[in-house]
């Protein structure tokens, strides 16, 4: 890991957005380290030779899917025990 320090450095000397986040008086001194942040490995693609997969892709009445689910998951009774209709 690469990093840059400045030590001693007057509070005055900073930049202004530095200085508002510091609670200190402006004579006094502080040590700043830069430092280069990790970077992220790319994620990877996903990628399979699977026929099965994405099979359903093109159903209609699964467009909105949520709302697919919803159906699904509704129960065959109301609360008053009249039947859903389908």
């Amino acid at each position: 890991m690469n990093a840059v320090v400045f030590e001693h450095v007057p509070v005055a000397d900073l930049p202004e957005s530095w200085r508002a986040k510091l609670a200190k008086a402006s004579g006094a001194l502080v040590t700043v380290r830069i430092e280069v942040e990790a970077q992220a490995a790319p994620a990877e693609e996903f990628v399979t030779d699977d026929p099965a997969f994405g099979i359903w892709r093109d159903r209609e009445d699964m467009a909105d899917v949520a709302a697919y689910v919803r159906k699904t998951r509704q129960p065959r009774y109301n609360r008053d025990g009249s039947r859903n209709e389908p």
